[in-house]
Order: structure tokens, then sequence, then C-alpha cells
């Protein structure tokens, strides 16, 4: 990677906000990345780029003369951040969703497939270890047929959301994952919203779904809990994965062949009990995956990096499984999930199932 100058990508960042301080933190400790300047209205208040220029706007951060740009401002700024990048040739990461709204978010797709540029979007409970081996493991069948996935995220108000609500902010994450972990799409959703906080937007929703493939979901999404739970599970003919990307652990709760004799226990079970297994998994932080991700994508964009064939794999250790290496969220995905928001937005307010398809 660090052989020649054209493989050292000049980054600049614009947004310096409670995410944009992580983003440039890691951008600085990315291989083969080189953050050269950041931007934002409000300056550099969490001091997260010492030593940098620190521009007001957009213009300022293109004509520094950078390659790649990540885009962490408020998500109503998106597309008019973005379209200015993929004008100037620049290929983008935008924090998630895409947009505030579908409409928006397939302009920013359009503008950069456009002009052949690298678009992604950051939906980084992807890249967490512990769904990363999810998805290897269900590739390879340990779970067999999957019947189902449930989404928990639930946890305290976030103050620095100030412009959607917590579909958008929070269950975007989940929508995203679900689908990607399936490998299918959404093909109708029903939800029902409460609003406690005296804002416009929703605060709580218990949302079900059915993808393409059949797979039923569910996802229960809220910031009015004290407690902070991350939590995916996906039920198939072989037993259930428990996935915390909290703490990124996978735990494997295996469907049982041993009958239970005790008949008030035996009653009401579906599935008999089997073993349950902690799985060791390689635990790397989320960001810098994701960032790792983007910088393969733009050099292969560029021919300087040819992109890693199906069979390419990384070891996930423990049970000897091998995860694939990480690749980007697309804007097209990206635009897929805001899609399936927006759905439960509808059927929330209209009390009816809202279909994806039509």
């Amino acid at each position: 990677m660090a052989g020649t100058d054209k493989t050292v990508l000049r980054a600049g960042l614009i947004g310096l906000g409670m995410m944009g301080r992580h983003h440039a933190r890691v951008l600085r400790e990315t291989e083969g990345v080189e953050l050269v300047a950041v931007a934002d209205a409000y300056g550099d208040p969490h001091r997260a780029a010492p030593g940098l220029p620190v521009y007001s706007g957009v213009e300022d951060l293109i004509n520094a003369g950078i390659d790649i740009a990540m885009c962490a401002v408020p998500t109503g700024l998106h597309v008019e951040v973005g379209l200015a990048l993929a004008e100037a040739g620049i290929h983008t990461m935008v924090e998630k969703p895409i947009a505030d709204t579908v409409a928006g978010g397939e302009k920013l797709a359009a503008a950069f497939e456009a002009r052949g540029l690298v678009g992604a979007v950051g939906h980084i409970e992807r890249y967490n270890p512990a769904l990363q081996s999810l998805r290897a493991r269900l590739e390879s069948g340990e779970l067999g047929r999957i019947f189902q996935i449930a989404t928990r995220r639930q946890g305290p108000f976030p103050a620095r959301i100030a412009d959607v609500g917590v579909i958008k902010d929070l269950g975007t994450h989940d929508i995203d994952l679900t689908a990607w972990l399936a490998q299918a799409a959404y093909a109708s959703v029903s939800a029902n919203t409460t609003i406690r906080s005296g804002r416009e937007h929703e605060d709580m929703v218990a949302a079900t779904g059915l993808l393409d493939n059949g797979v039923i979901t569910s996802h229960l999404v809220n910031w009015l809990s004290p407690t902070k739970e991350r939590v995916t599970v996906v039920t198939g003919e072989r037993g259930a994965f428990v996935a915390d990307t909290l703490t990124a652990d996978l735990t494997f709760h295996e469907n049982g062949i041993i009958n239970t004799e005790w008949e008030s226990v035996a009653n009401f079970r579906g599935v008999s009990e089997g073993n349950i297994t902690r799985l060791a998994i390689p635990k790397r932080e989320p960001l810098k995956v994701e960032h790792e991700a983007f910088r393969d994508a733009v050099l292969a964009n560029r021919g300087l990096l040819r992109p890693a064939p199906a069979a390419a794999a990384e070891h996930d250790g423990g049970a000897g499984t091998e995860r694939p290496a990480a690749t980007i969220v697309t804007m097209r995905e990206g635009l897929n999930t805001l899609r399936v928001a927006e759905a439960m937005i509808a059927s929330a307010k209209e009390s009816r199932t809202v279909g994806l398809h039509a």
C-alpha cells in the first residue's frame, strides 16, 4: 500500500461534531490515507484535527486538493455537500442515512454514478466484528435456512440529533444490517411509532417486515430507554445466533437433540435446547474497517488496487470460519435503506402495511 505517492490518498473531512471527531482520528490512523484538511461552520470544538487547516465550508475543502472526502455534516446537508464533492470529482463517504429524503438520496447516488466516482454510506454496524462473523457463518450454511431476523436497538436520548427521528437515525442501522445479513431486500414493512420528547420526529418504533426471500423481521428501536441495548438475533433451522454489537460478542444457541424429561419445562418448547457456544472472533474497531474498505474501493477505482476476488477471505478465528474482506456500503444500498425507513414512517402515519415493490 505504501509504495508510491499515488497510493496515498489526500483526505478531507467535513463535519467535526460527535461523529466527525472519530472520523478525524481514524483517518489519521489509516494506512495509505493522509488527512490534510477539515471543515465545519463552527470550527473544531472537540479539537479533533490539531495542526490542520479548519475551513468553514465544502468549497474551501475542495480547493485544498483532496482525493477523498468524509461527509459527517447533519443529515439535511448531505445532498448539498455531497453534490458539491461529486461535481469536483472527489470520492466520498457520507454518514448514514444517505440523505433526509429519498429524492435527495437519488440525486446523490446518481451524481456519483454518472461521474464514475466511489460513493459510500457510513452504515458502520456492518463492520462490527460480531456481524461480520455472523454474515460469514450464514453464508457458509451454519444455520441452515433462515427464518427470522430480530433486532433491538435501545438507549438514552442523544442530544446530538436534531433533524431526524429514531427511524432514520438508529433504525437505518438495523434495516441495512438485516438486508445485508439475509442478502435480500425488504418486500413490505409495518410500523407503529410514538413521540414522547416533544420533538416533531418519532422517538420509538416497533416494526415488522418481510424480505423478498421469505425471512420475517422485527425491529424495536428507541432512544427513551435508560439502558443501552444493541442486539441482533438470527433464527434458523439449526438454532439461533445472537450478536451483541455493544460488546462485539457472537453466541450460537444450537437446537438440541436431547429430550427434556421435566414435564413442566418440556411444555411450550418449539425446539429442544442444545449447546450454547460463545464464539471467539477477532475484534477490530468497526470504524477502522469501514475506512479501510472505502480506501481500497477508491484505489481499485483508480486501478491502483485489484479488487479482492470472491474467494479471498480473512480468518475469523475460533471455529475456522473465514470472513470475506469488507466492502463498502454503496449509495444505492444506502438509498434502498432510506426507502425502507420512509416506508416505516408512512406505515405508522397511515396505519397500514407498506409494500416496497409497488
